[in-house]
C-alpha cells in the first residue's frame, strides 16, 4: 500500500513538474489549440444539439399534446368506465381523453371555399383540464368554445383556406362515418367561435373541433371511440400498455412511437447526422493531441530515459503522459460546458445580436457605396424567427458530450504513449 502510494506521489509531482514546463516550452501552443479545439467541440454540440431540441420539440409537443397523444386505446364499450377508473387512480397517467374523429370537407357557406379536414370530437371543457392541450393549441381568435353542438373551432391554416373568420358559418359538406349517416349534406352547419394556432403547420391547415355531441349527431352510431392518454413520462408508454393489456386484453392500443413513426424517424435521423458531423471537430482535435503528445515523447526522452534508470517502469511514464492528455481534455471540456451552456441561455440574445450587426454592417456599406438604396434596408427576420426558438438543453446529452471531450483527448494520449516502449535507456544516453 505505501509503495502505490509513493508511485502516485512522485507520478503526479513529475507530471505537474511537466505541465509547468510545458507553459513556456515549444508544445504549449500545440497543448493549448488541442484544450481550446476540445473547448469550441463540446461549445459547438451543446448549442446546436439544444437548438435542434428546441427546433424538434417545437413540433413533438404540438402532435403529442395535440394530435397523437402518447397512447391511444380503442374504447370497448363493456368495459368503458371500470377503464377510466382504472386510468384515473393510475400513478403514470397525467390525464385522459375521450374522443372520435372523421375525415370531411369543410365548405364555407358565403364564400363557397372547400377544404378537406379532419373533424376531432372532444369534451366541452378540454381546453380547461388538459393543460398540455391548451398550452400548445393557442386561441388567436375567439374562445374555444364548443359548448353547442353547432360550434367549430378550426386552426389558423385552414381558415385561411376557407376564408372565414370568427362567426362565419361553415358547412360539413362530406363526411366519412357509419352507414347510417348522409356521405353528403348540407344540413350540417358550425358557426366558427374560434380560430387557433399551433407549433406544426399540419394540425393548423387541417384539424377542427367540436363536442362529442355533435360527433354522436353527425359522425353516424357506428363511429368508432378512441381514449388519448397522456403520461408524465413519454418514455414509459410501453411499460403502461403492458400493464393495460393485463387488465383490459381485449383493447387495441397504439402508442406514439408507431403513431408517427415516419416523422420521428426523420427527426431522429437529423439529429443523428448532423451529431456525427460536429463530432468530426474532436476527430480533428484528437490527431492535434496525438501529434502534440508524440513531439512532447520525443523532447522528453532524455528525462524518460532518466526516470528508467532510477527505476520507473513502462506503465509509470505512460500514466505521466495520461495525466497530461486528461488534464488537457477535462480544461476543454469545463470552457467548452460554460460558453455552450451561456450560449444556450442566451440564445435569443444573440441571434438579435446577429440581427443588428448584420444591419448596421449592411448600413455602412450602403451609405458609402450606394445612399439611394438605404430606403429598402431592413433587418433579416429569419434571425428573429430563430430567436424565438427555446433552446432546450437535454442532461444527458450534455454529460456524453462532456466526456466524450474528455475522452477524446485522453485516448490520444494513450495511442501517443505506445511509443514509449520504442524507447531504450541505452539508445538514449548513447545518442545524448
Amino acid at each position: 500500500m505505501n509503495r502505490v502510494l509513493s508511485s502516485i506521489k512522485w507520478i503526479y509531482y513529475v507530471s505537474q513538474r511537466f505541465n509547468k514546463i510545458d507553459v513556456k516550452g515549444r508544445t504549449a501552443v500545440t497543448s493549448k489549440l488541442a484544450a481550446a479545439g476540445i473547448a469550441f467541440g463540446v461549445m459547438a454540440l451543446i448549442a446546436i444539439m439544444s437548438v435542434m431540441n428546441g427546433f424538434q420539440m417545437e413540433f413533438i409537443d404540438a402532435i403529442m399534446e395535440i394530435s397523437s397523444y402518447h397512447v391511444q386505446a380503442r374504447c370497448d364499450g363493456a368495459d368503458a368506465d371500470k377503464f377510466e377508473s382504472w386510468c384515473r387512480i393510475n400513478p403514470l397517467v397525467r390525464n385522459m381523453t375521450l374522443f372520435s374523429e372523421a375525415q370531411g370537407l369543410l365548405v364555407d357557406s358565403y364564400s363557397g371555399m372547400q377544404s378537406a379536414s379532419l373533424i376531432r370530437a372532444v369534451p366541452d371543457d378540454i381546453y380547461v383540464y388538459d393543460k398540455g392541450f391548451s398550452r400548445e393549441l393557442e386561441i388567436i381568435s375567439g374562445s374555444f368554445d364548443i359548448e353547442s353542438d353547432d360550434s367549430i373551432v378550426i386552426g389558423y391554416d385552414l381558415a385561411c383556406n376557407l376564408h372565414v373568420t370568427v362567426g362565419s358559418v361553415v358547412n360539413l359538406l362530406a363526411v366519412s362515418g357509419s352507414s347510417d349517416n348522409a356521405l353528403f349534406s348540407n344540413d350540417r352547419q358550425f358557426i366558427v367561435t374560434g380560430i387557433f394556432f399551433a407549433n406544426y403547420q399540419d394540425i393548423n391547415g387541417a384539424y377542427a373541433f367540436v363536442n362529442l355531441n355533435a360527433a354522436k349527431k353527425y359522425f353516424g352510431s357506428n363511429s368508432e371511440s378512441f381514449y388519448g392518454i397522456k403520461l408524465y413520462d413519454s418514455n414509459k408508454d410501453v411499460f403502461f400498455i403492458s400493464e393495460l393489456l393485463k387488465m383490459f386484453p381485449n383493447f387495441r392500443v397504439e402508442t406514439w412511437r408507431a403513431y408517427n413513426r415516419s416523422f420521428f424517424g426523420a427527426l431522429r435521423v437529423e439529429k443523428n447526422v448532423l451529431m456525427i458531423l460536429i463530432l468530426l471537430i474532436f476527430v480533428v482535435v484528437a490527431v492535434n493531441i496525438y501529434n502534440s503528445m508524440r513531439r512532447m515523447i520525443y523532447e522528453r526522452r532524455q528525462d524518460i530515459a532518466v526516470l528508467s534508470a532510477l527505476g520507473a517502469t513502462k506503465t509509470e511514464l505512460k500514466i505521466i503522459f495520461t495525466i497530461k492528455g486528461f488534464i488537457t481534455g477535462l480544461t476543454g471540456s469545463v470552457i467548452g460546458l460554460i460558453f455552450g451552456i451561456f450560449l444556450c441561455i442566451n440564445m435569443e440574445r444573440i441571434f438579435m445580436f446577429l440581427a443588428k450587426a448584420q444591419y448596421y454592417m449592411q448600413y455602412l456599406m450602403l451609405k458609402f457605396f450606394s445612399p439611394d438604396s438605404l430606403i429598402y434596408l431592413q433587418e433579416n427576420p429569419m434571425f428573429s424567427i430563430y430567436a424565438e426558438i427555446p433552446a432546450r438543453m437535454v442532461l444527458s446529452e450534455i454529460v456524453l458530450i462532456f466526456t466524450f471531450g474528455i475522452l477524446a483527448a485522453l485516448f490520444s494520449s494513450m495511442a501517443a504513449e505506445r511509443h514509449l516502449m520504442k524507447l531504450t535507456v541505452s539508445e538514449v544516453l548513447h545518442d545524448e
